[in-house]
């Protein structure tokens, strides 16, 4: 059958969603109220695959502002003070056009933080290319890192940390996960709750354009790059400059009761979520929103994502007010509509109506999809992979093996997509890029800072999704306990396949179920987040990626501790997990192979082990923090290496470990210390008294890393492995 013949298809509903609105409505839909429902229903807007199974996740604790369901997470800093954020993906427009698909991601998760009344102050991505011998992955590569640097910079507002990592999975298919960060004072947090019967609707910004048409649906659906490039949106970051400022500064008044984002969805999408939040009507004139092109119609109007647009809801007969404070930004406004009481959705083109429906239709009578499955017998065979068959390698072959893994592209250094990113502007940057496990924010005017993760192994995900996805809450809230920071809550973004059938249904509903579990243990909340399902090429899907984003507190930001130790300082191991080589980079990298369980995780021992590395930065006693993730330990004593530009000896006693587990098996609950060796006793004896081993196995100093008896290896041959993993890449903007 032709969409022409089933409309409802166009906009990617079934034929029993369908239904179901009929039921609703009692009659047909018109073509407006069909293009709304479609976009309301998606997977992108009305989460209905993942909805039900996102009421496991823990939500609240005392310092806990805001939780999900507004257009940000907010947790209390201390002081007066709230961190705003949120992460979202931005996975579909970046298949089609990655430089404007990336920029715009970076501009609309900007936009969920200042609406809520915060200055955005960082911006973290977390990024998924495919294969990198394949030249379309390296054109999405280069010109997804340039578009998240070309609008992050013109906003003013440093980049500041995230990570990337690169598998076949994600060919023609990658993820862009933006997340950002604001502050706003305790007490100063705006809402999108429409209120006030009678009050005005208003839109800013750019004019509305034809662009983006259909991006909700088109964000529900497999394979986005076969037909959907009308549908990316342009971006203009120096317009959302202005009217970031604009709004902060109208938010500081008292005029506007609410302001919402044009997102996903367009103006559909932001006048139904502030009418249902505020339990009210709203009625839009279509012919009063500002168009830059000719002829648009008022389906056109309404699903149209055209970029840097904002809906106010002001008190009645104050729109000259707000208009002032606009004008001042050389922006645009329009008074476009009314807040109603009779709870009704109402499009108008003049004296037409073409619209008329109440809110909860969109919202509440949106279906909800159970979504559980028995594991694939292939995920169980990947898990059960005997390791008896793989060979060790001999002492002289830790060198060679360690550069090889630095070369990698997942392991090696990210300097050359660093430097595309203004990660110093605001001059809040303490910690940056590379510096340390985490990034961290000085608050001027207070002793306290920020600190932000993003974590996530993708190939532990595929291997055991609920394992993987505790994995992933576990390493970001230690990396925020490396530099001295106390975890508060966790913004997550879901990336998988098609949740309609196998695997993906079975890794979504499983990773969430171990994301909740994990942030129970240990007392870390989520507070927002984004699902993006559908990310299939060809009917496969990606590797399951449930992205973990952290937010914690330094209490006094002069103690935040990076990676870089000193000479003549102590190295100790911490933590007694055992390692293990089942999902981790070194099977993949040397062997080719992507088995075996992830290492199981102990929560009491993480627990004790992040509250002893807090405990450290804050005495002082330390020089440098990091934790053992992937590559093992030899790659992360290598980055300790290359950061400091000074070597170490390394000894870790004789035990019966094959060599490949003792220095590249993977881990949770492990981190290294390096710390002055008049700490020595100190650390020894806090260590016992928190029930964290801490081993002394080497010293810092000389130009090479030794590694047990395996040969010397110079730090600058260390650093020229690491710098060839994407040195080939480097701004080359190659046609796709």
């Amino acid at each position: 059958m032709t969409h022409a013949e089933h409309p409802w298809r166009e906009v990617a509903l079934s034929d029993s969603e369908y239904a179901l609105i009929l039921e609703l409505l009692g009659r047909a839909p018109t073509p407006v109220e069909l293009g709304m429902f479609g976009a309301m229903w998606s997977e992108h807007c009305g989460y209905k695959h993942s909805r039900l199974l996102l009421k496991q996740l823990p939500t609240e604790a005392p310092w806990v502002l805001q939780g999900p369901g507004e257009n940000a997470g907010a947790v209390d800093l201390g002081n007066g003070l709230a961190a705003v954020f949120k992460v979202e993906s931005h996975n579909h427009p970046s298949a089609v056009e990655p430089y404007e698909g990336a920029a715009t991601g970076v501009g609309g998760i900007v936009r969920d933080i200042f609406t809520m009344g915060a200055r955005p102050v960082a911006i973290l991505n977390a990024l998924r290319f495919g294969n990198l011998d394949e030249e379309r992955n390296r054109y999405l590569f280069n010109n997804v890192v340039a578009g998240i640097g070309g609008y992050g910079n013109c906003l003013g507002i440093p980049t500041v940390g995230g990570e990337i990592a690169f598998d076949e999975s994600f060919d023609g298919n990658p993820i862009v996960n933006a997340m950002c960060v604001g502050l706003v004072k305790s007490d100063g947090i705006v809402r999108a709750k429409a209120s006030g019967i009678g009050n005005i609707v208003v839109l800013i910004g750019a004019e509305t354009g034809r662009d983006g048409l259909h991006g909700a649906t088109f964000a529900s659906v497999d394979d986005p790059e076969a037909s959907h490039r009308g549908v990316v949106q342009v971006g203009n970051p120096f317009l959302e400059k202005q009217l970031m400022e604009a709004c902060l500064e109208l938010l500081q008044g008292d005029a506007v009761v609410a302001m919402q984002d044009l997102g996903a969805a367009g103006l559909t999408s932001s006048i139904v979520e502030c009418a249902g939040r505020g339990g009210v009507g709203i009625d839009i004139d279509v012919e009063a929103v500002p168009r830059r092109e000719t002829g648009m119609t008022a389906y056109e109007v309404m699903l149209s994502e055209s970029q840097e647009r904002m809906v106010l809801v002001a008190e009645a007969n104050r729109y000259r007010e707000v208009a002032a404070v606009l004008d001042r930004w050389s922006l645009s406004s329009a008074l476009i509509g009314l807040i109603t009481d009779d709870g009704v959705v109402r499009i108008r083109e003049g004296d037409d109506i073409h619209v008329e429906i109440p809110v909860t239709f969109f919202i509440d009578g949106c279906p909800a999809y159970a979504v559980d499955a028995a594991e694939p017998e292939s995920a169980r065979m990947r898990r059960s992979f005997d390791f008896a068959g793989v060979p060790d390698i001999a002492q002289a072959e830790i060198g060679d093996t360690l550069l090889a893994l630095l070369a990698s592209p997942n392991l090696g250094s990210r300097q050359s997509v660093w430097e595309q990113y203004d990660h110093t502007i605001q001059t809040n940057t303490v910690i940056g890029p590379g510096e340390g496990d985490a990034a961290v924010l000085r608050i001027k005017g207070t002793e306290i800072g920020i600190a932000i993760s993003m974590d996530c192994n993708s190939r532990y995900c595929s291997l055991d999704p609920y394992l993987g996805a505790q994995h992933a809450v576990v390493e970001s809230t230690r990396n925020i306990s490396c530099v001295g920071g106390r975890p508060l809550a966790i913004t997550n973004c879901l990336n998988f396949g098609n949740p309609e059938r196998s695997p993906a249904n079975w890794e979504l509903s499983r990773a969430v179920a171990g994301m909740a579990e994990a942030c129970r243990q240990l007392g870390v909340p989520i507070v927002s987040g984004n699902v993006s399902l559908y990310n299939e090429t060809g009917g496969v899907p990606i590797k399951p990626t449930p992205m973990v984003g952290c937010v914690g507190v330094v209490d006094s930001v002069g103690d935040a501790t990076g990676i870089a130790w000193n000479d003549g300082d102590d190295i100790y191991l911490l933590g007694e997990s055992a390692p293990g080589l089942g999902g981790s980079e070194y099977l993949s990298t040397v062997h080719g192979r992507i088995a075996g369980a992830p290492a199981p995780i102990d929560f009491d021992l993480e627990r004790r082990l992040q509250h002893f590395l807090r405990a450290l930065v804050v005495s002082g006693a330390v020089s440098a923090v990091h934790d053992i993730a992937d590559g093992g330990m030899a790659v992360a004593l290598s980055e300790m290496a290359m950061s400091a530009n000074a070597g170490a000896e390394i000894a870790l006693g004789t035990d019966d470990k094959r060599n490949d587990l003792r220095w590249f098996g993977e881990s949770a609950s492990r981190a290294l210390v390096a710390a002055p060796s008049s700490q020595r006793g100190s650390i020894e004896n806090v260590a016992l008294a928190a029930g964290v081993a801490a081993i002394r196995i080497g010293t810092v100093g000389g130009s090479a890393l030794k590694l047990g008896l395996a040969s010397t290896i110079p730090i600058n041959d260390l650093r020229e492995a690491s710098a060839r993993a994407l040195a080939p890449l480097q701004m080359q903007f190659v046609s796709a």
